[in-house]
């Protein structure tokens, strides 16, 4: 029997990369737990198979399933349904199985509007969609009623059983990571909050569970070994078990994991000494839901932390060279621009390096969709709509559209015109033991302004000034390739070619077989008509594609076309790639 596991495409474009690039982790978990009773089972991006009918119907095509499970958030029902539809068409006996947060909320209207689902899989799926496989192997289908934490149709009407009883030890589950390679990880399950804006407290109930630090570790190092160097850890709230966290950061510097990891918390669970061990075992960026600045909002809301817990929060995470993120709601019930002024007062206090505005959603599952739906009389067929979510203000009288756009545009010119100076003011904790790391979060936080997000925001003025002051702070922390190679590059995008010979001879002078900035050297002295000296440091690299065009184009101004023909042929041998800088001739 072949099972196919599918995370569909969402209905709208993603604007954070890591919203559609990292599958969810239960998929690995449920997919494993079948590789170890010996079923034959794939996972599929659907995010990377593209939207057309035609590219869905290729691969379907090719992979003959007998079984097709698909991972169900709000985003990405729709592309669900869309790839079901498909594959019935291609084969009408395939079993189609939707599972995740939005079935388990949805069943009902899964199973009454879409012929296509024969079976929604609700709450935890690892051991209820073995069973319900086994089902199916044994074709006993008449006792799939029997089947805990499962939603299916009887006699044309949809019904549950009874829920499933949770995983109570998380490391009885496989590692995913023996048979798959991702770098999106868990630690746990549940969270200690209640958010009314959130599903998760009635998804996996506020009973935290966790995985040991040698679980948790083990994952790592296996995908460690396959050459994965960066991780995201998307727990609620990572840092709950503050004991556990240092238990893993202790086994990550033990087994020798040189690895970088971003993090989600809450900053009632953040402290000084688990930070440290955070930034020395990897982590570079804790995203905090703060929501609000207003204590009203966020009471609203139910999300129980005080501005005193955000300051801390913030304060010692940026001290040790983490990058606090932060998410902040607005459009929520009762917001005024007092309380939206709340929030900017709030942010220019903790002064993130990074926030996410988000205008509050309802989603199925969460306190404030079921207040929504019983105020306003409605049904779950709301959903029937090609739409990804609900946004508050549009069911509030008292939240105009068009105050809701002033509030965003509020918050993000404000973030926009104080971000320079929240850079220019980060204190980090003054510690010979952090210095390497603080010059590479220094200069990390740099190539965002050249490289990164913010390259692209005019708002914030000379990016490229800003980004140079962060790597010339990373250098008196410590030497850092990327650092001197970020100011030579920044020195020679302004013709300033003495300044940027300068500072890549000082970085040469202690990393002299770094490919980057010899290239990047190689590229001033061609600006210079050094052409020789130029391919004194290009040669080193003849399997480079990035140094073989420069190589080429030395040869060239040298009147040596035996040495630029054998530098093209080796070029179109090898994959092009881009280039650190500009060479013009004259």
């Amino acid at each position: 029997m072949k099972i196919l596991l599918i995370y569909p495409r969402c209905l709208e474009e993603r604007v954070h990369a890591e919203n559609v690039e990292s599958m969810p982790i239960g998929l690995y978990y449920v997919a494993a737990l079948l590789k170890e009773h010996g079923y034959d089972v794939e996972i599929v991006n659907g995010q990377q198979v593209g939207s057309s009918p035609e590219a869905i119907r290729a691969l379907l095509t090719e992979k003959k399933a007998d079984v097709i499970g698909f991972s169900i958030l709000q985003a990405n029902r729709w592309g669900g349904i869309t790839m079901a539809r498909i594959a019935r068409e291609i084969n009408p006996d395939v079993r189609i199985v939707f599972g995740g947060i939005t079935p388990t909320f949805l069943w009902h209207h899964f199973l009454a509007h879409f012929p296509e689902i024969d079976v929604v899989v609700r709450g935890e799926g690892e051991h209820t969609f073995l069973r319900l496989i086994q089902c199916f192997e044994q074709n006993q289908t008449d006792n799939i009623g029997a089947i805990r934490g499962i939603a299916y149709r009887k006699n044309g009407r949809p019904v549950k059983t009874e829920d499933a009883e949770p995983v109570r030890d998380l490391d009885e589950l496989p590692n995913p990571a023996k048979y798959f390679s991702f770098a999106h990880l868990a630690l746990s399950r549940g969270c200690p909050g209640n958010c009314t804006f959130c599903g998760s407290p009635r998804f996996w109930g506020q009973r935290v569970r966790f995985h040991s630090a040698g679980y948790f570790v083990d994952q790592l190092e296996l995908q460690y070994r396959k050459g994965i160097r960066f991780f995201l850890i998307s727990d609620d709230t990572f840092t709950f078990k503050k004991e556990l966290v240092i238990e893993i950061c202790r086994q990550i510097l033990e087994r020798g994991l040189r690895i970088t990891w971003f993090a989600i918390s809450r900053v009632n669970f953040i402290s000084e000494e688990l930070v440290s061990w955070m930034r020395k075992a990897g982590c570079i960026q804790i995203s905090f839901g703060v929501e609000s600045g207003s204590p009203r909002i966020r009471n609203i809301l139910n999300k129980r932390i005080t501005n005193e817990q955000i300051r801390h929060a913030f304060r010692v995470t940026l001290r040790y060279g983490i990058l606090p993120r932060a998410y902040i709601i607005f459009g929520s019930p009762g917001e005024t621009e007092k309380t939206i002024r709340e929030s900017i007062d709030l942010i220019n206090e903790i002064k993130p390096l990074v926030v996410i505005f988000h205008v509050l959603v309802l989603f199925p599952g969460t306190a404030l969709y079921t207040e929504f739906r019983k105020k306003h009389h409605l049904t779950d067929d709301i959903w029937l709509n090609p739409i990804e979510d609900i946004m508050y203000f549009e069911t509030d009288k008292r939240l105009p559209r068009e105050a809701v756009e002033r509030y965003r545009n509020m918050l993000h010119a404000n973030f926009h015109a104080n971000l320079p100076s929240f850079v220019a003011g980060i204190d980090l904790v003054d510690d010979p033991e952090f210095y390497p790391l603080h010059a590479d979060f220094c200069s990390r936080l740099a190539m965002s302004f050249t490289h990164g997000e913010y390259a692209r925001v005019e708002a914030l003025g000379d990016r490229e000034e800003i980004a140079e002051k962060l790597y010339r702070k990373a250098l008196r922390y410590h030497p850092l390739p990327r650092a001197y190679l970020g100011i030579g590059m920044i020195r020679q995008k302004k013709r300033d070619l003495a300044g940027s010979t300068a500072v890549l001879a000082d970085g040469l002078s202690r990393f002299p077989d770094d490919e980057q900035l010899n290239i990047c050297q190689g590229i001033n002295f061609m600006n210079q008509g050094r052409f020789r000296e130029a391919l004194s440091l290009l040669l080193k690299f003849q399997d480079s594609p990035q140094a073989l065009q420069f190589i080429a184009a030395c040869y060239r101004e040298l009147n040596d076309p035996q040495g630029q023909e054998a530098a093209l042929n080796k070029l179109n041998a090898t994959a092009a790639d881009g280039n650190c800088g500009t060479f013009s001739n004259g």
